[in-house]
């Protein structure tokens, strides 16, 4: 930690923001808190019921902090830092005779143990004990549930805190009969100080453990190597915005809501969340498929198809949700806990956003397309899930004599200042790629067609203006009226949908006018993206300027595209951007390192994972010049639009 500095993957500072929502996050799939914060949040736990269901709270065992004695007289240097290698929080205290730290962490593979160590070590010859204090605000109290102390658990953990379920369950809420809190020494006889001792003693450490558990168990080992696995891989761009160190953060805290071999049952990607300020209360959204699983597909397969499987088990919960709405097939929920049955306080969201389901398969295509696995569709229930949305839109669109159209009626697009409209594009768009994708998966599995998919695929209306050459969000939508966030611009990326370069313009010049300043931070990012498609780099700087704007120091919490042919790539080097360096991209069994600048791009395949994997090849656009890709050697050309894909026979 001595040149953390040095490192673009360790973020230090001298003293902690003022504001205690900007604390470095403590997470993993099963548990969330932040660092000396009271709070302690466990993923599928929730207490309320209708508009007031929200995570239950736990006490949180982290919330000790490391100080000096005011006696000691020395002068000590204090240091907070985030390493994502590790995932973990390091306090320093640092004098001329001594350094002090305290690490705090989430285990990565044992996602249901928190720990925190304290160590001292001697930096100068001396024998006079050394002290620090330790302060701990420590209460086995919560107000969402009814917690007491039981017996020691055979001696190797100090206590245990016990309770039935959550004082007013919520809807949906998995129906835990016990929630079982083991406690170290620490939490139960905390000491007031750590001290290294006399004599010849240079150093000492202890180490505080405290694990949380339902009715399921952890498993696997490694925390550090499991972290060492997941950073492998990453993308990292080079010149002003260099390094990669934006997006490490991002990424850690990605890694942190999975773990090794599963995604754990009661929850998705979003995880449990630290305690912080969020219009949500916690349960999963969208946000997960669309936003955050191609991040985690592109690089972790395995842990992808984990995250999928977390829909799979909650399809039961859906199938419930569209009986309830009166319709037939699956609606997932727009907040979901462990049963994937509606959680989300306010009805409307329930209701009307809709293209939840959409986001939902996908995520399931984008797998598909990636990695071939037909076991995930044929065998583990991908199938029934994507056929069960399919049946879902055609229960619930209506026909128009006068339009001869498919109407989607009474929605709520990603522009939530609009509640109530016809005929969302986005939304509708989505039911066009869910039910094109359903037919086309069918064919592949040999299963039937149902010719009515198709139908409403090619028959739902999608919402254009040919005079003023753009997409209204909606019936009825007035040019000029404020949107909340990126809505209609999500066509063509990441939805696919073709555009020609004329309406995309059109519609990234009519909604960036109108779009508030205050919506959600990936807004700005998907115009970027627009412009970078258009060649237009003095649109895309201003645009990245506003992404980063959003990171907020010290600890930062904050293309390429998978189609049915392969993954497509147009480079562009925006300005501060000297070039980008993507590294162990996954697809079809292969792992490829993928870079450009301003002058060229190189591909490397690194591995393949068997003879299964197919071999690859680069076609370059528009010349559709075909360059092979044997394993270990980097194939170099000049900068252009191209796509990875399978090698014809």
């Amino acid at each position: 930690m001595d040149d953390a500095s040095e490192d673009p993957a360790i973020f230090t500072a001298h003293s902690l923001p003022s504001d205690p929502r900007l604390w470095a996050p403590v997470t993993s799939a099963y548990l969330g808190t932040r660092v000396y914060h009271d709070v302690l949040h466990v993923s599928g736990l929730y207490n309320g019921a209708g508009g007031d269901t929200h995570r239950a709270t736990l006490p949180s065992p982290l919330n000790v902090q490391l100080e000096s004695p005011a006696e000691s007289g020395e002068q000590l240097t204090e240091t907070f830092a985030l390493d994502t290698n590790t995932g973990s929080f390091l306090h320093t205290l640092e004098g001329t005779s001594f350094r002090a730290s305290q690490r705090l962490y989430a285990h990565r593979t044992l996602p249901h143990v928190l720990v925190f160590s304290v160590s001292i070590a001697r930096v100068a010859a001396e024998s006079r004990p050394i002290t620090v204090q330790l302060r701990a605000a420590f209460s086995p109290e919560s107000p969402d549930l009814d917690l007491h102390l039981g017996p020691d658990f055979q001696g190797a953990l100090r206590s245990k805190l016990e309770c039935g379920p959550t004082r007013s369950e919520g809807r949906g809420s998995p129906h835990e009969p016990l929630l079982r809190v083991w406690l170290s020494p620490w939490q139960t006889h905390m000491p007031r100080g750590a001290e290294a001792g006399q004599g010849g003693s240079q150093g000492k450490s202890w180490a505080s453990v405290w694990a949380v558990e339902t009715a399921r168990g952890a498993s696997g080992l490694g925390t550090a190597r499991s972290w060492a696995r997941w950073v492998d891989s990453r993308e990292a761009p080079g010149g002003d915005r260099g390094s990669g160190r934006p997006c490490r953060p991002s990424l850690m805290h990605t890694g942190s809501k999975t773990c090794q071999g599963s995604v754990r049952a009661g929850g998705g990607l979003r995880g449990p969340q630290s305690p912080s300020s969020s219009q949500n209360k916690g349960p999963f959204v969208c946000s997960q498929d669309l936003w955050m699983f191609p991040n985690v597909l592109m690089f972790h397969p395995e842990a992808a198809r984990a995250i999928l499987e977390y829909r799979i088990r909650t399809l039961g919960g859906a199938l419930k949700n569209a009986h309830n709405l009166g319709y037939q097939g699956a609606k997932f929920a727009w907040e979901s806990a462990g049963s994937g049955l509606e959680v989300c306080p306010e009805d409307i969201y329930g209701v009307q956003e809709v293209h939840i389901n959409g986001a939902v398969v996908l995520a399931f295509e984008l797998y598909y397309y990636t990695t071939q696995d037909v076991q995930l569709f044929q065998d583990a229930g991908g199938w029934d899930l994507v056929s069960a949305v399919a049946e879902f839109w055609c229960s619930r669109v209506e026909w128009s004599p006068g339009e001869k159209k498919y109407h989607l009626r009474g929605v709520m697009p990603p522009d939530e200042f609009h509640s109530g409209v016809n005929n969302s594009v986005y939304t509708n768009v989505l039911v066009q790629n869910s039910l094109r994708f359903a037919a086309a998966l069918a064919e592949d599995l040999g299963l039937p067609v149902p010719d009515r998919w198709l139908v409403v695929a090619d028959k739902i209306k999608v919402p254009f203006d040919p005079e003023l050459n753009f997409h209204p969000e909606f019936d009825g939508y007035r040019l000029g009226e404020e949107v909340k966030q990126a809505d209609v611009v999500l066509l063509g990326y990441p939805i696919p949908f073709p555009l020609n370069a004329s309406v995309r313009r059109r519609n990234l010049e009519v909604y960036e006018a109108v779009t508030s300043p205050h919506g959600p931070a990936m807004t700005w990012s998907m115009f970027a993206v627009g412009w970078m498609e258009l060649k237009d780099p003095g649109r895309v700087e201003g645009l990245l300027d506003r992404s980063f704007a959003n990171i907020t120091e010290p600890f930062n919490p904050f293309t390429l595209r998978i189609t049915r042919a392969g993954i497509t790539f147009d480079p562009m080097c925006p300005a501060g951007v000297s070039g980008v360096f993507v590294s162990g991209l996954f697809y079809q069994g292969s792992k490829l390192n993928f870079s450009f600048s301003e002058d060229s791009v190189t591909i490397e395949l690194t591995t393949r994972a068997g003879p299964w994997a197919p071999p690859l090849e680069a076609e370059l656009r528009p010349s559709l010049a075909r360059l092979p890709l044997p394993p270990g050697h980097k194939v170099s050309f000049p900068r252009s639009a191209g796509q990875i894909r399978r090698s014809p026979l």
